[in-house]
């Protein structure tokens, strides 16, 4: 972080020399040295935003409490879903309409990422309606599964198909 703050005010020193000195006497030196250093900064910055991120995670979702909830479609499925709610001990926690290139990606083995919260240790309810198209029109299916949440994180996949929904742990 200091190294950034550092990088800044030379950045800004260096940008206020230049601004006394006319646009003729900037050399192309000069102003290559210049767009370096910026790069140089934004690497910094991408690299500590990535780096926040992730703490920000490990503290909202400890690994401890964590529960993640995944999506996914059967290859070579006639069913396409509309749309997918979610309820977890008979709580609403995910909605999600599909569109025509989230379905694509679904068939093309794709895994979408639903949900992620936090539960206690212990058996859980999960109610999983999906309304979808099939050939013969549009269907709504539910189904309700007990998952048991352990100390580590917990992975859970929905796999919709033409047959059912399965949902099952990773």
């Amino acid at each position: 972080m200091m190294k950034i703050q550092i990088r800044l005010v030379l950045l800004f020193t260096l940008s206020l020399m230049l601004s006394t000195v006319s646009a003729e006497q900037v050399t192309k030196e000069q102003i290559k040295g210049l767009d370096e250093q910026v790069q140089d900064i934004k690497k910094d910055v991408l690299g500590i935003s990535s780096e926040l991120n992730q703490l920000e995670e490990k503290l909202l979702f400890p690994s401890n409490t964590q529960v993640s909830i995944f999506v996914s479609l059967e290859k070579d499925t006639s069913f396409q879903p509309d749309a997918v709610q979610l309820k977890l001990n008979e709580k609403d926690i995910a909605h999600h309409i599909y569109s025509f290139k989230e379905v694509e990606a679904l068939l093309a083995g794709g895994v979408q990422r639903i949900y992620t919260g936090n539960v206690r240790t212990g058996d859980h309810s999960v109610e999983v309606s999906v309304i979808g198209n099939t050939g013969g029109g549009k269907k709504t299916r539910t189904t309700t599964h007990t998952i048991t949440k352990g100390v580590g994180p917990q992975f859970v996949e929905i796999r919709l198909s033409g047959s059912g929904v399965e949902v099952k742990n990773w």
